[in-house]
């Protein structure tokens, strides 16, 4: 096991089953199950948390809503996967804690000196509501953390289990790229993670793994037998 203190971003998508929105008690739990298994291995876990299930506010800022309005709704959205993971995990005894950078009033204002000290207690830390900020995904806001909380790598698990050269859905043909380096990612203008988070990462040296959301691909990643893809400094 190389890896003491991960970062795992969680696509919004991992909480509702294809093709539905909202949140499914069926998935929730399924979620909470892989995260148990992961914490099975001794590491510290952070975990951000996407909210695409919940809000997408491309279509109301295409119909003249101001953007940073849907921006923001975005990250409220990012509270309701938040907490329910939260409650599914204590369901099967798994010790964890929400905390919000909007310091909305039910849940623990997030600070990085407070979450530290609940890694170092074996507690989840669960991220929601991005960085605060507008404009910043929430690849952006899991870089954030898991540079600010000294994680040694942050894995994005999404429903790809890796990055193409191009849209695998659309071309049966695309091609699966192992190992890529920060500035071949930016020059190739991939879509899987969002450009900021990729250049906060170079400039801090931060490995990201791109995988897919199953217990397989993580607790590959974990030994460091990756399924999906690196993104790192140069290709390997």
């Amino acid at each position: 096991m190389e890896y003491k203190r991960i970062l795992l971003k969680i696509s919004g998508e991992a909480f509702c089953e294809v093709g539905v929105w909202g949140l499914e008690s069926k998935q929730i739990q399924h979620v909470a199950e892989i995260i148990k298994e992961i914490t099975a291995h001794w590491l510290q876990l952070v975990i951000v948390v996407g909210g695409w299930n919940i809000y997408r506010g491309s279509s109301l800022i295409n119909a003249w809503m101001k953007s940073s309005d849907s921006h923001n709704m975005s990250m409220l959205s990012t509270v309701f996967n938040g907490l329910s993971l939260k409650n599914f995990l204590e369901k099967i005894s798994v010790d964890a804690v929400v905390m919000d950078a909007l310091w909305v009033e039910f849940l623990e204002r997030y600070t990085s000196l407070q979450a530290s000290e609940y890694l170092k207690s074996w507690k989840i830390v669960i991220c929601t509501s991005g960085t605060w900020s507008p404009y910043v995904s929430t690849d952006t806001a899991g870089v954030v953390r898991a540079i600010e909380l000294e994680c040694e790598v942050m894995i994005k698990a999404t429903k790809v289990d890796g990055v193409y050269d191009s849209d695998p859905v659309k071309n049966p043909n695309a091609h699966k790229i192992e190992n890529i380096s920060y500035n071949e990612f930016i020059e190739k203008n991939l879509q899987v993670f969002d450009q900021t988070g990729i250049i906060l990462a170079r400039d801090n040296n931060l490995e990201i793994q791109i995988t897919k959301f199953d217990k397989e691909s993580i607790i590959a990643t974990l030994w460091n037998k990756t399924l999906g893809t690196i993104i790192s400094t140069s290709k390997k």
